[in-house]
């Protein structure tokens, strides 16, 4: 049983949880010195190079039970058992963005091998807007470096379980699309409503699809929402679902644009109340997501959660330009009354899931758009899911992307799913080579993630 208060190495037996004074943390930093947005855009090297400058004065690296890693290149094999590229991957993805996942990756392995408690990568660029069809950049994410890691970890170390907790200002819409036909991942994300902020999703009824009815949690937070109300959410929602899935590791997508000087967001959350909201998760895997406030907010949030993971006193952590942060009356009553609501929704969640099979047979279609802001891709996608009674099928998607350097692009893309067994695998390939036959598309490409991975299929 997952135990929030325990690391993963106390959890899995490596080491007994009386042999722990201070959780030991690994830090791994990546500034993506070639990737930026521009010059003069929060999207820089310099928002991590404060950070650890911050770090390095505070001392931080000089304590015992902190350790510093070094990132690794991802293979382009793993991150193909996640993607599927529109031309191909190659096109959009750079050194910097392999180094990123690769960042996250080695913070995993550190956890994973029993060296460290907790980890915490510090890498750009981020990816949780990155969906597992690539037409370009969302959100400044081009692929989904969590994915990428979390995919690692189950085809080196064999875990199952996993949950991710984002805390991100912004929905992340592409780690909700990578896993959502996926009961074994559970996705939680609060954040500022997505009525009011991009990406525009990220609501109550985006609860996971037909097969993981329940394995996708949003929860849409007002803005000026502050620390009482997150804090609220985290003890009075998320911990005890995440206590009823029992995940075999947690991640947090540590994303810190809740902050109140953030310039691309409306919420109220202080460096301290970030460490205090970590402290109750005690995530076995932290990955940097947003945060924009580069000099004024960055370096001291990064502070506390790096204080908080290592177990040592976070309660002296401000920020030069703090402003002690009232929520409203109002904000507090809408946020009680959303977790009234989540609460009947968990509640009802197995009966909602016989309810999404309702009038289907053995599939399940789905047609939506995608807009890739960074790029100037429309892509439209239909997307099907095969349903068995008694085990996770298949999902495909035909999308077809307009606009952008590319010009048009097609791509068929067959997700099989990493459960899978050799006669749903079987009817996989089967059907892929059909819609192949059919033709229409330019490319026709079958994800096996723990099989042979990515296969592109030739000819007719």
């Amino acid at each position: 049983m997952w135990n929030h208060k325990d690391s993963y190495r106390v959890r899995n037996g490596i080491v007994p949880a009386s042999a722990i004074e201070h959780s030991s943390l690994g830090l791994v930093f990546f500034p993506a010195f070639d990737w930026k947005i521009s010059a003069t855009h929060p999207e820089r090297q310099e928002r991590l190079l404060y950070t650890r400058d911050q770090i390095v004065e505070e001392g931080l690296l000089d304590v015992p039970n902190i350790r510093e890693y070094n990132p690794i290149v991802a293979d382009w094999d793993v991150i193909e058992r996640v993607h599927v590229g529109a031309p191909d991957l190659q096109s959009w993805v750079t050194d910097a963005h392999r180094v990123s996942a690769g960042g996250a990756i080695a913070a995993a392995d550190a956890v994973l091998q029993g060296e460290v408690d907790r980890a915490f990568a510090l890498v750009r660029p981020p990816g949780h807007h990155a969906m597992a069809m690539v037409h370009g950049i969302r959100g400044f994410c081009t692929i989904n470096i969590e994915a990428v890691m979390i995919q690692h970890i189950r085809q080196t170390y064999g875990v199952k379980r996993v949950a991710i907790v984002d805390t991100d200002v912004h929905h992340g819409d592409g780690s909700q699309d990578v896993f959502y036909h996926d009961p074994d991942t559970l996705y939680i994300s609060f954040h500022q409503d997505g009525r009011t902020l991009y990406p525009g999703t990220g609501f109550m009824d985006e609860f996971g699809g037909p097969q993981a009815i329940g394995a996708n949690i949003d929860i849409p937070l007002p803005p000026g929402t502050g620390d009482e109300g997150l804090l609220k959410v985290m003890r009075e929602l998320v911990l005890p679902i995440l206590h009823e899935f029992k995940p075999d590791i947690v991640i947090n997508s540590a994303g810190q644009d809740n902050h109140f000087s953030d310039p691309l967001a409306n919420m109220n959350v202080t460096a301290k109340g970030y460490a205090e909201l970590v402290d109750l998760l005690q995530a076995d895997v932290a990955v940097l997501e947003g945060g924009y406030s580069v000099q004024a907010a960055l370096p001291y949030v990064n502070t506390g959660i790096i204080l908080s993971m290592a177990g040592l006193d976070y309660s002296r952590v401000i920020e030069p330009n703090y402003v002690e942060q009232h929520q409203s009356a109002n904000v507090t009553k809408y946020i009680d009354d959303l977790i009234v609501k989540w609460k009947q929704q968990w509640a009802r969640r197995d009966e909602m899931a016989r309810e999404a099979l309702v009038g289907h047979t053995d599939r399940w279609v789905h047609d939506y758009s995608v807009y890739y802001d960074e790029s100037g891709v429309q892509e439209q996608r239909r997307e099907t899911v095969r349903l068995y009674e008694d085990k996770i099928g298949w999902h495909s998607i035909e999308s077809y992307g307009n606009y952008g350097p590319y010009a048009k692009q097609s791509v068929y893309a067959m997700f099989i799913p990493w459960q899978a067994d050799d006669a749903t695998r079987e009817e996989a390939f089967t059907e892929a080579r059909k819609a192949q036959q059919r033709g229409g598309l330019q490319r026709y490409v079958v994800v096996d993630p723990l099989g042979s991975g990515q296969i592109e299929l030739k000819g007719k």
